[in-house]
């Protein structure tokens, strides 16, 4: 009995639009973000969803309202699926860090899964909190369809538990802004990615 989980990226914040790392600031969706949550709810009107879970934070909560609504559910919100906290680094660039404080990031590259964000949490600790929850949501919807609305972090160590790979592996692939991906769970034995990080229902 195959279970399948919906994994949907949430829409545009501001801060994604300027590049910032944005972790567990609560920030809302810009326009462009709220039109992308509406193409993305329209992209699984088809699939006969039973639960939509979100991460508590707006910028989430309001892409699974869409969806949600169009399935005639709940938004059911989890602290689990928040964004790894990124401590130090909230606000700002990649660049503003690697230019004003480098000695913090040289640090965490030598690791970049067991050693913290400077003031943040490690991706071990994020891998941790997100994947038993996940096992147990695929447990008590075994044999049908659900969402799960969060963030890159959170998806992409989801990806990675389903691809047998190692959160480092994160690395090799991207999740934009309301990309939906989707797993395939036969009877808990055999997981399989159907697809990631598709984006064409944004296009239209």
């Amino acid at each position: 009995m195959d279970t399948h989980l919906y994994l949907v990226r949430h829409g545009m914040t501001n801060w994604n639009e300027l590049g910032k790392y944005q972790g567990h600031q609560d920030l809302p969706l810009s326009a462009l973000g709220k039109e992308q949550a509406r193409k993305t709810a329209g992209r699984l009107q088809e699939i006969g969803m039973v639960a939509v879970y979100s991460s508590d934070l707006s910028r989430a909560m309001d892409t699974a309202g869409f969806i949600a609504e169009i399935h005639g559910l709940p938004t059911i919100p989890l602290e689990e699926f928040r964004e790894i906290d990124v401590g130090m680094w909230e606000g700002k660039s990649f660049e503003e860090i690697r230019l004003r404080r480098s000695e913090l990031l040289d640090n965490w590259l030598l690791d970049t899964v067991n050693n913290p964000i400077p003031g943040g949490e490690s991706y071990a600790q994020l891998r941790d909190r997100v994947i038993p929850k996940v096992i147990e949501l695929v447990k008590v919807h075994k044999g049908s369809s659900l969402c799960i609305v969060s963030h890159s972090g959170p998806l992409k160590l989801i990806l990675c538990h389903a691809l047998g790979i190692e959160p480092d592996g994160r690395r090799r692939f991207q999740l934009a802004n309301a990309a939906v991906s989707a797993i395939t769970y036969s009877d808990n034995t055999h997981i399989r990615v159907d697809f990631l990080n598709d984006t064409c229902h944004l296009l239209t």
